[in-house]
């Protein structure tokens, strides 16, 4: 068991039967009142997140989750396919719960799979990922005025972003997996 008010982002826990994952936690000290602490988590099986306030004392249990990189291999119609380069077992995700992460996705891209006794709660992409532009329209010079710059571009995954004018089909970009913005040439 934690003290409430010792859980940090990105620490995992289990309280009232329910998995979460820490995002924020902000200790509200007042002076007649025990220490609140509002601690924003997403819900690992559900995926929702929500803020729970619990008072200074209040016990969680703290858990371990193994964490291993994956390869993705493919998109098996309902499921996304997943490997570990060490033991070459496969995963099968459903679409449904991980569908958020699929754009950024190429085939042999690894990302970070979170289990607790064998139950996989989470998939983590890397910050940035490099992705093929397959198609974009050709760059206009002098053409800022209308467009700010930049010109739509349909990467090797389907998803579409903005990129600057002076990028062309063929090439690889970063792209921010948290903005799912263009970050710069690979």
């Amino acid at each position: 068991m934690i003290n409430v008010t010792e859980l940090r982002p990105g620490n995992y826990f289990i309280d009232e039967g329910n998995l979460y994952r820490v995002i924020d936690i902000l200790l509200n000290k007042t002076a007649m009142r025990k220490m609140v602490a509002k601690v924003k988590v997403k819900n690992l099986r559900s995926g929702a997140i929500t803020e729970l306030a619990r008072n200074s004392g209040y016990g969680v249990e703290d858990i371990h989750v193994d964490k291993s990189i994956m390869q993705y291999l493919y998109d098996g119609g309902e499921t996304l396919v997943f490997m570990n380069g060490e033991t070459y077992e496969q995963v099968e995700l459903a679409k449904t719960t991980y569908g958020d992460i699929i754009p950024f996705l190429a085939p042999n891209s690894e990302v970070t799979m979170m289990s607790y006794e064998g139950e996989i709660l989470d998939v983590q992409l890397p910050s940035k990922v490099i992705l093929e532009v397959v198609e974009c329209e050709p760059g206009v010079r002098g053409d800022t005025v209308s467009n700010g710059g930049s010109k739509d571009a349909t990467l090797e995954t389907g998803m579409k972003i903005r990129v600057p004018l002076f990028i062309e089909q063929g090439e690889k970009i970063s792209v921010d997996t948290t903005t799912g913005k263009y970050d710069g040439r690979a």
